[in-house]
Order: C-alpha cells, then structure tokens, then sequence
C-alpha cells in the first residue's frame, strides 16, 4: 500500500485569505514534502497499485499528525475557532485516514498482512543541520516485522548503490506521531507493516531523481519478493 501525506500544497479557497502573502512558505518544505509526489506516483505505476496521497498543503493541517496533537496546526490556522477546526478537519484530514484504515482492514479481512509504504522527502538542512542521509526507513523498532523489512531494506539498496548513505529511523524517530504510528495501535504486528520512507529533497530535485526513483523500486520489489 502506497501513501503520500504531503504530496501537495494547495490551499482551499475558503481559507486563502489566512494564507495571503505565505506563497514562498507554502513552496518550501514546510509547506509539502518536494519531489515526494513523483516518487510515489512512479512506485504506483511501477507496482500496479494505487497511491492514496494528500494535495492539501500541511499548513492547513498536518496530514501525519493526530487530531490531539496541537502541532498538527500551523501559525495560519491555530488561532482558528474550534467549529472552524472541526471543518478543515473533516474535510481535509479525515477522509485520507479513513480511506486508508478501510483499504487495509479489506486486506486483513482477507487474511493477509498490509505492507504500507508511506512515502515523504526531508529537507538537506533544517535549523542550520546538514541531515547525513540519502534514504531514511522509519519504523518501529518494538515490531519484528518492520526492523526485519527495514534491515533488509537497507542492505538490498547499498548492495545496489554501495555509495548510497541509507539510515534507519532517521532523520525521526519512526515512532513519533505519524501515520503509521496512528494505525499500528489500530492494527497489529501481524496484519499490519508501516514504514515511512524518507527521500532528501537534494537528490529528488537533481538530475538523479529518476535513478534513485528506479533504485527504490528496484529495492522494494526485491524486498517483497
């Protein structure tokens, strides 16, 4: 299962006038994860699966993100009323997670296990930082499941790109509120593997960016075999 939580950075009409003059924000990395999109929709094709992403920009709220964290709203729309929040939530948060949940429950109603793919880009720098990676897998060291499919991510994509510097659970910690976190206390270790896979944004906006698009399918289709 193939997801993009900031895939874009569209801003509904509604709310434009919160965002007036947010225009070079909403078009850096806080305003969606660059070259994210690309990638999943080149993994969707590649694997004949359908990408369930997220148009609307993380500044109107934050897609990976639960509703109780206050994070999940930005500068432009924390100071809104509640009923406000309330809107933009059931109509611009709720209907990915709720998608997403129903695919996976069919699947597990078909006695397999979910392998989710959730698909994001990292900034070279954040706070003056240099990030020291090429690929991040997030996952959750507590599960089996995902450490065994993470380590064996890493070593399949260095055995085909050995100068390729890949880190698990880095640059974040993969279980901070995020996506899979959400769904692993809803699904079990069984029926249910979620790992965030994190791109650097230098690379996806280089000249590499299909060479590394081809190395992770390559990888992954590995992998899943």
């Amino acid at each position: 299962m193939l997801t993009c939580e900031h895939a874009g950075n569209r801003i509904p009409r509604e709310y434009a006038s919160l965002f007036h003059g947010a225009k070079r924000l909403l078009d850096s990395h806080r305003g969606w994860d660059l070259g994210a999109l690309a990638v999943a929709r080149f993994l969707s094709r590649h694997f004949r699966q359908p990408l369930r992403s997220v148009m609307w920009s993380r500044l109107l709220v934050e897609p990976n993100r639960a509703p109780t964290n206050p994070h999940i709203w930005s500068r432009y729309t924390a100071g809104l009323s509640d009923a406000d929040r309330a809107r933009i939530l059931k109509r611009y948060w709720w209907p990915h997670r709720c998608d997403v949940q129903k695919a996976i429950q069919t699947v597990v109603a078909g006695h397999r296990r979910a392998v989710h793919i959730a698909i994001h880009s990292f900034t070279p720098v954040l706070d003056g930082e240099l990030r020291n990676a090429d690929v991040g897998l997030l996952y959750d060291p507590r599960r089996a499941g995902e450490k065994a499919l993470c380590t064996r991510w890493q070593k399949i994509l260095k055995e085909l790109n050995p100068k390729l510097c890949v880190r698990r659970n880095y640059p974040y910690p993969g279980v901070t509120d995020g996506f899979p976190t959400w769904l692993r206390r809803r699904f079990s270790e069984r029926n249910y593997v979620g790992v965030e896979l994190e791109l650097n944004q230098a690379l996806l906006t280089s000249p590499r960016r299909g060479h590394i698009q081809r190395l992770i399918a390559q990888s992954l289709g590995t992998l899943l075999r």
